[in-house]
């Protein structure tokens, strides 16, 4: 594939790092002080009533009335009616956030006073669905029981699939990019004011899903790369020539993507549909978060963990090398003291021998001069006898 850009990704990871961070602190402290999560009855349990009117009210109206027929804490929702063919026609959902299911009696109250405030404009009940506390508890353990198998799925395919570049440090890296994408979507609905409801588990769902077919195309890539530019290649060089291929493929597809969900995005606008506006735009945020951590996140931790890795092989290579030369070492110490221990015994085995031989010799002279001596003495005696 051919290279158009030669962007350095791998050099800038720091500032790709602190630009998550900051976006995300900054996101934190207005979700905690400014702007808190709201979570829908399909999680924490409650009530949603739907009614649909005609003619023009104010919603401060409708909801002054809608309070006051209870004393349960409501929360209003306001858009148009598509399923009917008057032009003028509303829907209005009133979500009665408290942990129990509401009675019917209780809803009948509510749709008492409405009717009876605004007798013109033709209050009908569209809708009701209740939840149970503990049903929505249970909802939300399995959807996040969901994820939590997506992401180790997520890391058994990957450290399977690239075995050959360090599988597993590359699926950790994939999954910590996914965390980055969730928490991105999860920010975009407190940010926006948006309930967390089914809305949210499909959007996360489908961003993870969305961010790692980016990163496992980048990935395989690397492994490509890996072999055609050979061992001499750097990690680094490998990483960014790989991302830099698959940027013109990523940026295509997202813009794409994001195009059609866009386009949705602005007709729910236009008619005010709230379920699909809180689909469509953390989808097409998630998007651009999903494209940016497959390239700017899940890439460079992985080339910081394979580094890290290739150091500490290094380091415990050189360590094992040394500590063998030492004990080689060691060894020969004792060895040269037994050769040096043989060459004191050898050499005194050697003088003894000497002294032997000499000792040897010296009795052998002294009776060499004593047979002289005899001798001289016998030849003395018999001249003497020969001249007497």
């Amino acid at each position: 594939m051919r290279q158009k850009f030669h962007i350095d990704f791998i050099k800038n990871s720091k500032i790709f790092f602190i630009a998550s961070l900051s976006i995300m602190v900054i996101c934190l402290v207005l979700n905690i002080f400014v702007r808190p999560t709201r979570v829908d009855i399909q999680f924490t349990g409650g009530t949603i009533v739907k009614y649909s009117y005609s003619g023009d009210l104010k919603e401060k109206q409708i909801t002054d009335v809608a309070q006051k027929a209870t004393k349960e804490t409501i929360s209003f929702t306001f858009s148009e009616n598509l399923a009917s063919s008057d032009s003028n026609s509303h829907m209005v959902s009133l979500e009665f956030t408290n942990s129990k299911a509401l009675s019917v009696k209780e809803q009948d109250e509510v749709t008492d006073a409405l009717t009876k405030a605004f007798p013109d404009n033709n209050f009908t009940v569209e809708e009701s669905s209740s939840v149970d506390a503990s049903k929505g508890a249970n909802f939300f353990f399995k959807c996040l029981a969901a994820v939590i198998f997506a992401a180790v799925l997520i890391i058994a395919y990957v450290g399977i699939r690239f075995k050959k570049i360090g599988g597993l440090s590359a699926g950790v890296a994939a999954v910590i990019a996914l965390v980055h994408d969730l928490i991105i979507v999860y920010f975009t609905f407190a940010m926006f004011n948006m309930s967390l409801d089914d809305n949210f588990i499909a959007v996360v769902l489908m961003v993870l899903g969305y961010s790692v077919n980016d990163t496992i195309v980048i990935f395989d890539r690397i492994r490509e790369n890996r072999r055609k530019m050979g061992p001499k290649a750097t990690i680094k060089d490998v990483s960014n020539a790989s991302i830099n291929q698959c940027l013109v493929r990523t940026i295509n597809t997202s813009i794409t993507t994001i195009a059609a969900i866009g386009s949705v995005l602005v007709v729910s606008l236009i008619y005010n549909i709230d379920s699909i506006i809180s689909f469509a735009l953390p989808m097409m945020i998630g998007l651009i978060s999903g494209c940016y951590s497959s390239i700017c996140i899940a890439v460079p931790l992985w080339v910081i963990w394979k580094n890290h890795s290739d150091k500490k092989k290094a380091a415990s290579s050189k360590s094992k090398k040394s500590e063998s030369s030492d004990s080689k070492k060691k060894n020969s110490k004792p060895e040269s003291k037994k050769s040096d221990a043989k060459k004191s015994d050898t050499k005194k085995t050697e003088g003894k021998k000497a002294n032997e031989k000499k000792s040897d010799k010296k009795a052998a002279s002294e009776k060499e001069e004593a047979k002289d001596t005899d001798d001289e003495k016998a030849e003395d005696e018999a001249s003497e006898a020969e001249s007497e």
